[in-house]
């Protein structure tokens, strides 16, 4: 029950339909969920550690509201990660493991789904490319980081969905990725991952700087 409690509100939270910055009370969200506050109060405890909640005194908790400083942090913590795992990753992923990632990222160019449909698959596409790599820590990490980026990408790619431009330009963006990989050269998988990092942050932070602009000291999520 924890489990499926903790999934439910993550989703709520990265989706946008629980606000950031927003305060809600334990009756609230057990009430939504139609459990009782036991499961809740644990499924808190956990999404506090991921970075999403703050638990407040008493029987409530804010949702962390988004930020362009926190944004910048989760980037900074991916680059220092993410193309050290591409170096290794790549000598080791086999051909047939490469050919199952170009065809998913060809399928991220479907003009028919937009990030939030196609945002599961994304993430296991980039946990496939640097599994080989990766620790039992390098993994809890990276989710960590993923879980908190999820938001801002949400946003950031939310606006673009509308382009069908945007779309191919998606696909064609995680097949070069999978190109990068199959030379087997470290240098150029890891520069790969960290082009691909800085043009999501841009993106990301191109979206938040214009909700902050509409709407002084607060990031709404209109556009989730």
């Amino acid at each position: 029950m924890v489990e499926q409690v903790t999934d439910e509100l993550r989703r709520s939270i990265l989706s946008g339909a629980l606000t950031p910055g927003q305060e809600y009370s334990l009756r609230e969200l057990a009430g939504l969920l139609e459990v009782s506050f036991i499961p809740v109060r644990e499924a808190l405890r956990i999404l506090e550690s991921e970075g999403l909640v703050h638990n407040r005194p008493g029987r409530s908790v804010k949702i962390m509201p988004l930020d362009l400083a926190d944004l910048h942090g989760i980037y900074r913590l991916r680059r220092a990660i993410e193309p050290n795992l591409a170096r290794q990753s790549c000598t080791e992923l086999t051909d047939e493991a490469l050919d199952a990632l170009e065809a998913e990222a060809a399928g991220f160019g479907d003009e028919a789904h937009g990030m939030a449909d196609i945002y599961e698959n994304h993430h296991a596409f980039h946990f496939a490319l640097l599994a080989p790599a990766a620790t039992a820590w390098d993994i809890r990490i990276l989710t960590t980081l993923w879980h908190a980026a999820e938001r801002y990408i949400r946003i950031g790619f939310g606006h673009l969905d509308p382009d069908p431009a945007e779309h191919r330009r998606r696909g064609q963006a995680h097949t070069d990725l999978v190109a990068a990989f199959r030379t087997r050269d470290p240098d150029t998988a890891a520069t790969a991952i960290e082009r691909h990092l800085a043009r999501n942050e841009q993106i990301a932070l191109g979206a938040l700087a214009s909700d902050t602009a509409q709407a002084p000291g607060h990031l709404g999520t209109s556009s989730l």
